[in-house]
Parts: C-alpha cells; sequence; structure tokens
C-alpha cells in the first residue's frame, strides 16, 4: 500500500521513518551517521529517534543495529556469527611486530612512529606501517608541535567495526591482551603527547594496517 501523500512541511509518521532508517542502513555496505541519514530523509525527520526505535526493535532479533563511530550499521547477532563462517574468503595472520604496533596505537593514539619504537623497544619497519595503513584499521593523525613536526597515527573507524567496537575506549585490558599473547610483560610508559597541530592528515594520504 502507498504511504499516505504528505504536505510539504509535513514529517512521516515515525514508523514509515523507522522503513526509511531501516532501508539505507539495509542497503549501505558502510555505517551509516546520523547527519548522512539526515540528509536522506524528508526534511522534518528524526533519524535519532527512529533509530532507538529500530534498535529496540531488533533486540533478540538474528540482526542487530549497532553502533560503529559516530555511525549506524545491521549486523548479524554474535551468537549467530558461526552461521557465517562458510562465506569467509581469506583469513590473514599478522605478524607479532603488526599486532604489537596496532596495539600501541590504540592505547596510545595520537602515537608517532619515535613513541611507537620507543614503547617496543626496537625499530618499526615501514612495511609494518605501510601495511597496517594498506588494511585501514590505522590512518595518519594530526602532527605533534615538536620540532620536525612529526605525524602520528590513530586508529579508524574501520578498526572499530572490525572488532565490534562502539570506540577506542571499548578496548579490552592491557592484562587481557597480554594474557592473550598480543604483548609482551615490558610495562608501556605514558607518551609526552604535548600539544598538537593540523586536526586533519594530508588528504592524499591513504588509511591503515596488517603483516
Amino acid at each position: 500500500m502507498e504511504p499516505a501523500e504528505l504536505s510539504l512541511f509535513e514529517a512521516p509518521p515515525m514508523g514509515e521513518q523507522e522503513r526509511m532508517v531501516e532501508a539505507v542502513l539495509f542497503a549501505s555496505t558502510e555505517p551509516v551517521t546520523l547527519a548522512e541519514l539526515e540528509r536522506r530523509m524528508p526534511q522534518g525527520c528524526n533519524p535519532a529517534e527512529a533509530l532507538a526505535h529500530l534498535r529496540r526493535r531488533y533486540e533478540g532479533r538474528g540482526v542487530h543495529l549497532v553502533q560503529v563511530g559516530p555511525a549506524y550499521a545491521l549486523r548479524t547477532a554474535p551468537d549467530l556469527g558461526y552461521l557465517m563462517h562458510k562465506e569467509s574468503v581469506e583469513t590473514r595472520k599478522l605478524s607479532r611486530a603488526a599486532i604489537e604496533t596496532l596495539a600501541i596505537v590504540a592505547y596510545h593514539q595520537p602515537v608517532t612512529r619515535a613513541e611507537i619504537e620507543e614503547i617496543r623497544g626496537v625499530a618499526v619497519s615501514r612495511g609494518t606501517v605501510d601495511q597496517l595503513l594498506e588494511l585501514d584499521w590505522i590512518r595518519l593523525g594530526r602532527r605533534r608541535m615538536t620540532p620536525g613536526r612529526p605525524v602520528t597515527f590513530v586508529v579508524t573507524e574501520a578498526f572499530l567495526a572490525h572488532f565490534g567496537l562502539e570506540s577506542a575506549r571499548d578496548l579490552p585490558g592491557l592484562k587481557e591482551l597480554r594474557a592473550a599473547g598480543l604483548l609482551d610483560s615490558r610495562p608501556l610508559p605514558v607518551m609526552d603527547t604535548g600539544p598538537d597541530d593540523d586536526d586533519t592528515a594530508p588528504s592524499d594520504q591513504s588509511e591503515l594496517f596488517e603483516d
């Protein structure tokens, strides 16, 4: 049945707004931000409220509405992930150097290459950083207001989405990482980051990770 025709200034009923949000999230290959939903939906719509209704509607279902950083996406319920194993195309195994570098970036961001090397106690190869950038799990961040103005690294939304995290604050504790063998037992020093500059990385630089 066709929805009733609306006047120019009348927003669709909330049930119809939920359907709109659901359709956009279902069709999108990437998480969708609230700002993007507002741009796509008719004037007067409240996508934030529609998202809240949808999240409750999907509770206990095979698909959940999840938040990934500032964006939203539909994801398979975690307890049903085993059903998707046959759909896996490739599994990449990271080297210890790449895992340690990624963990340091995640927990100390924004962090420079020199700071990563100080924490690990060994030099970081260009290949390791390039692979992490290529995988889109880390990206270039602000430059330090220090001699040479070294660039920093931070994790990306792709990293958060891959591990099902809403933000970097949801990362497991360092003790858990060490227990899983992802970090050695050496203490990680707290870096004095100092003031930063350049809010964004150069636009011609790509993002992220692997080994």
